[in-house]
């Protein structure tokens, strides 16, 4: 998007000027769904006004409820990094942080953590341990045993309600059949043993009544995870409860996924072995092959839909498509081993 065509607070955020703190230079970090401005030691992040169905942020009230709920949700792993809501207010003609006059939009306000420290770059640098590992684990396990559970929590356990999550990805990718990132018969095969899988109803409902099924992160894998002077987990999703309310197993699976996309099955090993060890959740072994190739296959789709967008290059489309072609690969991986 070029600068012209931001939002009129947003160019407004990015004089160093605007802020209440020391800002040498303003960062700008875009998603498809957020604005995220990095300003000196804080991190202003902010909803685009949105609509894609399974999240909506169309309207400045349902803009504000997210940002309140994604400080509540995240507090819960670091409650460090999450500082408080805050607002872009105009009072003639002037945008600011937190003044006088209308507000005209909402925002979190985060503590900006060391780029070096993240578990991407850790993991790029070839630098993760065993230590890194072993302190996930120390995190997850009293995370989930806290995390909310409810018969409405429940519901999210079943067979058929995990199928909506899973089968959706098959509707949306069938029409990028054959484009070099994902095959007939990586397609075939890969929905073959997901519908076989989802028709085990009871390993489902042996989930639920070991009460498994928790309010999760829903996203937890290495990009949204520091690992600094203590482990910060954050960036859950907040806008979607299907995709939070879930097994236990289908969140940690994400990051075990994640660590043997980037060619680590050793410590991906390791870290459900530990968490299994310290959680007592024998049975999520049960359940683990088929949740890391769904989160396969959901990276893969992402990378599919990233290459589509019209506003995203030819080296960059290029890029994204042989990641998404990697995740396919790994997702027929686990379809095989599960067959």
């Amino acid at each position: 998007m070029p600068e012209e065509q931001y939002p009129d607070y947003i160019q407004a955020l990015l004089d160093p000027a605007a802020y209440p703190h020391p800002v040498d230079a303003v960062e700008l970090v875009q998603t498809h769904i957020s604005f995220v401005l990095l300003a000196g030691e804080f991190v202003y992040k902010f909803k685009k006004p949105v609509d894609f169905g399974f999240l909506d942020f169309s309207t400045l009230d349902k803009r504000k409820a997210c940002c309140e709920q994604e400080l509540i949700l995240n507090r819960r792993l670091s409650p460090d990094i999450y500082l408080g809501l805050v607002r872009v207010t105009a009072e003639a003609d002037n945008l600011a942080l937190d003044g006088g006059g209308e507000v005209v939009e909402y925002g979190v306000k985060m503590v900006r953590m060391p780029e070096e420290r993240m578990m991407s770059r850790i993991i790029g640098r070839g630098e993760l341990n065993h230590g890194h590992i072993e302190s996930l684990v120390r995190i997850l396990v009293p995370f989930y045993e806290r995390a909310e559970r409810s018969a409405e929590i429940d519901r999210y356990g079943t067979a058929e309600s995990v199928a909506v999550n899973v089968l959706e990805n098959f509707d949306q990718t069938r029409d990028f059949i054959g484009n070099g990132a994902l095959s007939r018969e990586q397609f075939d095969s890969i929905s073959a043993y997901a519908r076989s899988f989802l028709a085990r109803d009871e390993l489902f409902a042996a989930r639920i009544a070991a009460g498994r099924i928790r309010d999760c992160h829903g996203d937890l894998y290495s990009a949204n995870i520091c690992l600094a002077d203590k482990v910060y987990i954050y960036d859950c999703i907040e806008f979607n409860r299907r995709f939070r309310y879930c097994d236990v197993a289908s969140d940690v699976a994400f990051l075990a996924m994640d660590l043997d996309f980037h060619g680590l099955e050793e410590l991906a090993a390791l870290f459900i072995d530990l968490f299994v060890k310290a959680s007592g959740d024998d049975s999520l072994m049960d359940m683990l092959n088929f949740y890391t190739c769904y989160r396969a296959y959901v990276r893969g789709k992402i990378g599919l839909f990233t290459a589509a967008d019209p506003a995203v290059d030819e080296q960059a489309k290029a890029a994204h498509l042989d990641m998404a072609r990697r995740y396919f690969s790994l997702a027929q991986q686990y379809a095989r081993r599960g067959d």
